[in-house]
């Protein structure tokens, strides 16, 4: 048979794997999952009554455990496993009907502890809907470690870049001669890069050719009328034209109209 006093007695004296002692202020905390106020205490061990009622807490939903003497001799069917509604007035009607014959004080636990576990609830419910900073851990070590070699790789690839230019610049200006041991894509753009710039001189060069040529075939007559046109401007006075049209009769001939 299980006697509860016993087995007080020696979690109490003697050693409690579940038993937290604190030294400001002096308290002792019981951290099995079935203690319903978390005190170490007679009336709050879930070891030493035989008779015991909890409410725990999974993923959001509350279920009732619930310990009778009867399950004492099979440890794997000790607690008694009762989903209770989201609903608290339904909760509660459950509690106190499967709990029916059990002292007051056991149901009141029971009902202060479904309480505070739904207001729990509500306020990381609450909290989750907020929009709040994420704590991410930082080692200090690791960050340093990359920015080392970061640094290292950016000089690298700084010096490598410089001695590139350097030996396509010695290339272009033809110091190796007849080696061809380079890189052949680089070269092709340095060569089809110094194509276009030969291609945009010759380009501005026959624009310019053009131009003195357009200049000089102009007549002397073309420019004498040019330069008396603008010395009418000048005057304001505008010149005359006139246009002479020859007309065949068959009488007469060619007829002269002036205008």
């Amino acid at each position: 048979m299980q006697n509860d006093e016993s087995i007080w007695s020696c979690l109490n004296n003697g050693h409690c794997s579940f038993k937290a002692k604190m030294k400001t202020p002096p308290t002792t905390f019981c951290r099995n999952k079935y203690n319903s106020t978390g005190l170490c205490n007679r009336q709050a061990c879930p070891l030493a009554n035989s008779e015991y009622g909890t409410i725990i807490e999974d993923e959001g939903v509350c279920y009732l455990f619930l310990k009778t003497v009867e399950r004492a001799h099979t440890p794997k069917n000790m607690w008694e496993k009762t989903k209770l509604s989201r609903n608290f007035a339904e909760a509660l009607e459950a509690i106190e009907k499967e709990m029916e014959y059990w002292p007051d004080h056991k149901i009141n636990r029971c009902k202060q502890r479904l309480t505070k576990l739904r207001q729990m609830l509500l306020r990381s419910r609450r909290l989750e809907m907020k929009a709040q900073p994420k704590l991410v851990t930082i080692k200090k070590k690791t960050e340093q470690r990359e920015m080392g070699r970061e640094l290292k790789a950016d000089t690298a690839a700084k010096v490598d870049l410089a001695v590139e230019q350097e030996l396509l610049q010695r290339l272009q200006q033809g110091m190796y001669g007849d080696i061809y041991n380079f890189n052949p894509k680089a070269f092709d753009k340095l060569c089809e890069d110094g194509e276009e710039d030969e291609l945009e001189n010759e380009e501005e060069s026959e624009y310019e050719d053009e131009g003195e040529m357009g200049f000089a075939a102009g007549t002397d007559s073309e420019e004498s009328e040019s330069e008396a046109e603008d010395a009418d401007r000048k005057r304001g006075t505008k010149r005359r034209r006139i246009e002479i049209e020859y007309e065949q009769e068959h009488d007469t001939g060619a007829v002269a109209e002036m205008r």
